[in-house]
C-alpha cells in the first residue's frame, strides 16, 4: 500500500507503507543511530513526533521482549529507507511492521530519507502529516494546517500511579515526566530503593517518601509546558540531593531561573560528543532532545555550567553552587548506547553519602518528641 508524508512547507514524499493504517500528524525529527531503533522507537520522549531514521536499513535484527524503554511506543509515526520484512536475529520475536500495527502507529519506507534529513537540517522540525489514505494533496494540508502539535506529552507518557522497586539501600524518589525504562535499570542495579512517582506529584508528597535523593527523569515536549514540575523543583531543591537527565535538566534549569529554548532541529542519536570542562574529557553520548538550556540566561543563577557540547556548544551540564544538585542534557543510562556515561548514577549515590555526612539527620526520637511536643502546645491554645 502506498504512504505519503506532507511537510508544512509542502514537501511530499511517496513511499510504501508499514505497520497501522490511516492518517497522523506530528512533528518530523530524525535520528542519526545505526542500531537502536527498538528502544528509539519506546522512548517516551518520541510522543507526539514523526521520527526518520538516517540510517537506510531498519528492522533487520527484529524486536524482541528485553529492549523496550516504555510499556509501549509513543512515536505519531516511524519513516525509513527501507524496511527489513524478515529479520534475522536469534532474539528476534517479531517485526517492526508487527510492532507498529500492534500500536496503531503508521511507517512509510522507499523515501529519500537523505533528502528528508537535509531539509530537516536546513529549515529545522517541522510538522507533517503521514497518511495511507487516498486523501488529495489539498485535503492533506487541510488536515496539516487545522492540527495542533501536542502540548501535554509528558502528561501521556507518565506514570498515573505510584509505584516502587525495593532495594536495600538509598531510597531515591524517581518523578517520572516520560521516563525511559533504562533510569530505572541503573538505579536498581546499584541496589537503590527507588519510588517512582507521577509527573504532578507535590513536594509535601514527595517529603512522606522520605527519600535520600531526587531523580529528575527525561521525559517529551517543552519544558514550559509543565511549570507545576518547575515548582516542585524549587521547593525540593536544598532539602535533597537532585540529579535530573534531559528533560529533567531542563526543568531544573527554569527552578533556578534560567531560560530554556528550542533548537534548531535537536540532538537526537548515540554518536554526540560531549566535554566535561572539569576534566577536559570528551565522551560520546547518547541524546534526544529538542530544547536546550539558553547559555546567556545562566548569568545571575547560582548554576555553573559542567558539560559542553562538541558540535554546537550547547549546554550538556549543570551544577548548583550552594546545593548537591546536577543534571545533564544526555541520557547516562543509554538504552541505545553508549555506556560510557553510566558514571554518572555512582556520582549521584556519592553525592547523597556525601550530604548525609555533612548534614546529619537528628535523632527519630528527638525529631518524634519534638512534633509531640508541638502538636501538645497548638492543642493547649
Amino acid at each position: 500500500m502506498q504512504a505519503r508524508l506532507l511537510l508544512e512547507d509542502g514537501t511530499l514524499f511517496t513511499g510504501q507503507s508499514f505497520g497501522a493504517e490511516g492518517g497522523s500528524v506530528g512533528e518530523v525529527v530524525f535520528n542519526t543511530g545505526i542500531t537502536g531503533y527498538q528502544e528509539v522507537l519506546s522512548d517516551p520522549s518520541y510522543c507526539g513526533q514523526i521520527v526518520t531514521m538516517t540510517f537506510p536499513l531498519i528492522g533487520n535484527y527484529g524486536i524482541n521482549r528485553d529492549d523496550f524503554e516504555s510499556i509501549r511506543p509513543y512515536i505519531h509515526g516511524f519513516v525509513v529507507r527501507r524496511h527489513e520484512t524478515v529479520p534475522s536475529n536469534w532474539r528476534a520475536q517479531y517485526t517492526i511492521d508487527q510492532l507498529l500495527k500492534e500500536y496503531g502507529i503508521i511507517g512509510i519506507s522507499d523515501i529519500d530519507t537523505r533528502m528528508l534529513t537535509r531539509i530537516l537540517r536546513q529549515h529545522g522540525t517541522m510538522k507533517g502529516v503521514l497518511s495511507t489514505g487516498n486523501e488529495r494533496v489539498e485535503e492533506l494540508k487541510e488536515r496539516l494546517d487545522a492540527s495542533s502539535l501536542l502540548r501535554d506529552q509528558v502528561a501521556r507518557t507518565s506514570t498515573k500511579t505510584l509505584f516502587s522497586s525495593p532495594g536495600e539501600k538509598e531510597r531515591i524518589v524517581l518523578i517520572d515526566y516520560g521516563a525511559k525504562s533504562g533510569i530505572l535499570r541503573e538505579l536498581t542495579k546499584r541496589g537503590c530503593d527507588v519510588v517512582v512517582v507521577p509527573q504532578d506529584t507535590k513536594a509535601e508528597d514527595i517529603r512522606k517518601l522520605s527519600p535520600d535523593g531526587i531523580q529528575l527523569s527525561n521525559g517529551p515536549g517543552d519544558p514550559k509546558d509543565v511549570p507545576h514540575a518547575v515548582n516542585t523543583i524549587r521547593e525540593l531543591l536544598g532539602e535533597y540531593p537532585i540529579f535530573g537527565i534531559c528533560l529533567g535538566h531542563q526543568l531544573f534549569a527554569l527552578a533556578c531561573g534560567a531560560d530554556t529554548g528550542k533548537l534548531k532541529f535537536g540532538h537526537r542519536g548515540g554518536n554526540h560528543p560531549v566535554k566535561e570542562l572539569e576534566s577536559g574529557r570528551c565522551f560520546i553520548t547518547s541524546q534526544n532532545h529538542g530544547y536546550t538550556v539558553v547559555e546567556e540566561s545562566i548569568a545571575g543563577t547560582e548554576l555553573e555550567v559542567t558539560h559542553i557540547n562538541n558540535n554546537d556548544k550547547t549546554i550538556e551540564g549543570l551544577k548548583h553552587k550552594r546545593y548537591p544538585a546536577f543534571t545533564v542534557q544526555y541520557h547516562p543510562e543509554a538504552a541505545p548506547g553508549p555506556y560510557d556515561n553510566s558514571y554518572l548514577f555512582d556520582r549521584f549515590l556519592q553525592m547523597i553519602r556525601d550530604n548525609k555526612i555533612a548534614n546529619p539527620e537528628r535523632p527519630r526520637q528527638a525529631q518524634l518528641s519534638e512534633t509531640l511536643r508541638g502538636e501538645l502546645q497548638y492543642a493547649q491554645k
